[in-house]
């Protein structure tokens, strides 16, 4: 019996290092995880690389994906929509593979309650001052988005309570270590695998009744 794949959703404030957290999880060597990924309206920083990095589209573009109901979850963030395409990551879990999601808080709510069976992940600044540091010295937003992250920050904050773990992105190195175990243990919980366990409860009992 094929094992549906798991969908990972790693989420947090904006700044925090979600996509250096999850680049570093890609990076390494004899990793399976299919990464989804997630479509914006959002201008290009640089070095992002459209289909890879995100699907860069025009606001009417995604407004029309919204309309058509073809997104998983999608959010408006500091002005721009963020959303993940729902047929991907579908076909994906299905196939046995396992999904990750790098995506907003507001739309990590959103996937929580269409795929409550998801393993979600917050990953957290170690605290505010180090937040805004990460925010300001990435050089790519003004004051004014600066402290529209800030004040959103804070609010996303208490919304961890909605996840199953949290991870403080103290260093890239101990985070990727937490989430990988966090992501083993998952695998191995026994609801996860009562298909399997059932179907090993078959097959023992055709055995026994073979040889009686």
């Amino acid at each position: 019996m094929k094992r549906k794949g798991l969908l990972i959703v790693l989420s947090g404030p904006s700044g925090v290092g979600k996509g250096t957290v999850r680049t570093a999880i890609f990076n390494k060597e004899n990793q399976e995880f299919t990464y989804s990924v997630s479509a914006t309206t959002r201008s290009p920083r640089a070095g992002e690389v459209h289909g890879k990095d995100y699907f860069f589209e025009t606001r009417e573009d995604f407004e029309e994906m919204i309309e058509k109901g073809e997104l998983l979850e999608y959010a408006e963030y500091v002005g721009n929509y963020y959303g993940t395409p729902m047929n991907y990551v579908e076909k994906t879990l299905e196939s046995g593979k396992d999904v990750f999601l790098e995506i907003e808080v507001q739309g990590a709510i959103q996937v929580r309650e269409k795929m409550p069976d998801g393993v979600f992940i917050f990953l957290t600044p170690p605290d505010l001052d180090e937040l805004e540091s990460r925010i300001v010295n990435r050089g790519t937003d003004s004051d004014e988005v600066i402290l529209k992250r800030m004040k959103k920050a804070r609010e996303e904050l208490e919304l961890m309570k909605y996840y199953d773990y949290s991870v403080v992105n103290d260093k890239v190195d101990n985070a990727v270590d937490a989430i990988e175990c966090i992501i083993k243990s998952e695998h191995l919980r026994i609801d996860r695998n009562m298909d399997i366990i059932l179907e090993m409860e078959d097959g023992f009992e055709e055995a026994m009744e073979d040889k009686k």
